[in-house]
């Protein structure tokens, strides 16, 4: 007889830290946009594990690569060179249009191999003094929860107890060009802007239209490295295959995770110029599990069927079909204030207070009715959806939608 959810959920809470909040839903099983729970009900995905699962659950070509690659060679650590990282590395240099890959496992150990190549780029190429280099950041980032990160964060939940903090970090204001600017020529020091594109932890805060040009910009006036962060937004998710690409910008470096194996296996990786990644050399970053076999054999194959499957394309266009639609029922519902994103990545902003139940009980009530989705920030769903799911599903989702807050409105 299988146990029931509740035993799962009692389960975790007993020999588990708890340091995540989950919906009260124990999933078993998926395939495609859809996920099912231990009781056999079934459910659309809307957060596809915060954008790892852009090319659906259990891809069949994802995972025949993973069993594959699994029966042959599956780690040998950087001490010995194995026959699939250098493909790898080439493939995602040829597909990003970058010279050199530094392989990691989770978007975190991304973001600190970037602010580490950053910074030793600064004292060995721009001429910085050792130990002195600082790099901007924006208010209300995410980037991750190591130490280094929430020394940068605005979330004082994930920043409290935690301290001593790193130094190092200038913080501005998202999307505010003025602010930007007055840093970099007021600070010498500067060695990196790291900027995500869209802000999604943050509630999915699209920056105004040119924003990321005239920061990329300014980087190049003022000799400093934009570091952009495409964990959630890279892959395809936002309807283009980088979300800096809506604006022609191309970082000095570009950190990648998440979607970059199709959900199946922990890959990351840090891209830049011969010239930037020249910096590092033997003995001065790794990781075990970094570019090992089974993961970049994954993410070659991920990475092929986002082209292979237009998903970049689909996201554009299914995504401009959902905002209309959600905005209708911001326009008819006084419950929902605004809706915002780009691609497949979107949220809806609750009309209550950040410390509400309100997004909670109706991310509740969308489970229910066979939709997942979570709260970000207390009073914002994000909607974000496998980039495989077809116009007639997303139809089925936003009737779910819209019927779950019409009897929520009520």
């Amino acid at each position: 007889m299988t146990n029931n959810s509740q035993y799962y959920i009692d389960l975790e809470n007993k020999y588990g830290a708890h340091n995540y909040h989950p919906l009260p839903v124990v999933l078993t099983k998926g395939e495609g946009v859809k996920v099912w729970d231990v009781e056999g009900n079934e459910y659309y995905d809307f957060l596809s594990a915060y954008s790892a699962v852009n090319q659906g659950h259990c891809h069949p070509k994802i995972i025949d690569t993973l069993t594959k690659q699994a029966q042959t060679l599956t780690l040998t650590s950087r001490a010995f060179y194995s026959d699939k990282l250098g493909e790898f590395e080439k493939f995602a240099c040829d597909y990003f249009g970058f010279d050199k890959l530094l392989p990691m496992n989770t978007g975190a150990e991304a973001v600190e191999t970037a602010i580490k190549v950053c910074r030793k780029w600064a004292y060995e190429k721009k001429g910085i003094a050792e130990n002195e280099a600082q790099l901007i950041v924006c208010e209300n980032n995410f980037h991750g929860r190591t130490t280094t990160i929430i020394s940068f964060s605005n979330d004082e939940n994930a920043r409290k107890n935690f301290g001593p903090y790193t130094a190092g970090f200038i913080k501005v204001e998202y999307d505010n060009l003025q602010a930007l600017e007055e840093t970099l020529k007021n600070n010498d020091k500067v060695a990196g802007f790291l900027v995500e594109p869209i802000q999604g932890e943050a509630g999915v805060y699209v920056p105004s239209s040119g924003y990321l040009a005239k920061a990329k910009a300014l980087c190049e006036k003022y000799n400093v490295l934009f570091l952009g962060d495409e964990i959630q937004t890279g892959v395809a998710r936002t309807g283009k295959l980088l979300a800096l690409d809506h604006e022609n910008v191309k970082p000095d470096i570009l950190i990648l995770g998440k979607a970059l194996s199709g959900g199946a296996y922990p890959v990351s990786a840090v891209l830049t110029t011969d010239d930037i990644m020249d910096v590092i050399k033997s003995g001065q970053h790794g990781s075990t599990y970094g570019g090992n076999p089974l993961g970049v054999a994954v993410a070659m194959t991920a990475l092929q069927v986002v082209k292979d499957e237009n998903l970049a394309e689909n996201a554009e266009e299914l995504g401009t079909i959902f905002r209309a639609e959600m905005q209708k029922l911001v326009d008819q519902y006084d419950i929902l204030t605004l809706v915002r994103g780009k691609g497949l990545l979107n949220a809806l902003v609750i009309n209550d207070t950040e410390d509400s139940d309100t997004a909670w009980n109706l991310c509740v009530a969308l489970k229910e009715n066979g939709l997942l989705a979570k709260p970000t920030h207390g009073n914002i769903i994000r909607f974000a959806p496998p980039l495989v799911i077809t116009k007639a599903q997303l139809a089925e989702c936003i009737d779910i939608i819209s019927k779950t807050v019409a009897a929520f409105a009520k």
